[in-house]
């Protein structure tokens, strides 16, 4: 797997997740500017996303769902911060309603995604921080930790099919 730890820090209300890749940064960027190929990892195996707007520019949102196993469907939103391509990225994160709206009661998760080179694999950090202690424990009793696993997880696959020059 592709996954390599997973540490919550509840003093610094973060959570990280770091992963690595038999690919280059070039490649790994990819799964994360492309929202074909996000959509192949964005979300647990059984829940997966669709993107329906995605400008991926500091200030672009983007707006998203994932479909459970029984067809219900959960809204997501990012605004991108900053994008330093091909090796960092910014985004705050939250839940959506039916409408698209921000779900402000469930709070909004700030991502940082770095990039970086190991002999030719790819590293990759996604740091996510929270607004408070209470916000951190929902997510986490939400399956936040297992869920980014999982998606991750299935990264390896996204970057062997959607290989391309």
């Amino acid at each position: 797997m592709s996954v390599i730890s997973s540490t919550k820090n509840l003093e610094a209300l973060s959570f990280t997740l770091v992963a690595e890749f038999d690919a280059g940064v070039e490649r790994v960027w990819q799964v994360w500017e492309d929202p074909r190929q996000l959509e192949r990892w964005w979300g647990p195996p059984t829940w997966p996303a669709t993107f329906e707007q995605f400008d991926f520019e500091p200030g672009g949102k983007a707006a998203y769902y994932m479909t459970g196993p029984e067809g219900e469907k959960a809204g997501g939103w990012w605004r991108f911060i900053a994008i330093q391509a091909p090796n960092s990225l910014e985004f705050n994160d939250g839940f959506a309603d039916d409408k698209g709206d921000p779900v402000e009661s469930l709070g909004i998760t700030h991502a940082t995604v770095t990039l970086e080179d190991t002999d030719g694999r790819t590293r990759m950090t996604i740091l996510s921080t929270f607004e408070s202690e209470e916000q951190m424990e929902q997510m986490v009793q939400m399956g936040m930790e297992e869920g980014m696993r999982e998606a991750a997880g299935q990264i390896d696959a996204v970057l062997a099919e959607h290989a391309r020059a």
